[in-house]
């Protein structure tokens, strides 16, 4: 079934539905903060930068990260982040190291460079929120971060199912 097989008053439904959803505004919020970012930090000399170098990185942890963590956190597969690994290594941002808990294993980190390139991207990060907090509002931000930050912590804990069932 297409769109056209679609009766027009459902069509805008859909419409009306996927604008409002919870989801869809996060997502693209999300993809829209990035680009922004990726660009600023692309304008700045950074080339080579892309989103999915911006999708892992905050799964990195400064101790370093196992490579089948970073895959389950990032939601993708071992092969994915694999090769994002292997750019970010070529850019000089991450290195594989031992796992000093598990020696068959290796723990993606940090290099020097890459914490400066952290340091840079926080940088760009809190520049776009100091713009959205002028265009949006001091306190419509705060809301904003408050709501997020209780959403998150909903999410994070383990689901219960629905009453009644």
């Amino acid at each position: 079934m297409s769109q056209h097989d679609l009766d027009p008053c459902d069509v805008a439904e859909l419409e009306r539905r996927k604008r409002a959803s919870l989801g869809q505004l996060l997502l693209r919020s999300a993809r829209l903060l990035d680009e922004r970012a990726v660009a600023r930090v692309a304008r700045r000399g950074a080339t080579g930068v892309r989103r999915a170098h911006t999708a892992l990185i905050p799964y990195i942890d400064l101790e370093g990260t196992r490579l089948t963590d970073l895959a389950e956190r990032a939601g993708v597969t071992k092969q994915a982040v694999g090769q994002v690994v292997e750019e970010l290594e070529a850019a000089g941002v991450v290195e594989r190291t031992p796992d000093p808990d598990d020696r068959r294993a290796k723990r993606v980190r940090f290099t020097p460079h890459g914490l400066k390139t952290l340091l840079h991207g926080l940088g760009v990060l809190h520049e776009l929120e100091e713009e959205l907090t002028r265009a949006m509002g001091q306190k419509q931000m705060a809301s904003l971060k408050k709501g997020l930050t209780a959403l998150l912590a909903a999410l994070e804990a383990p689901e219960t199912p629905p009453e009644g069932r």
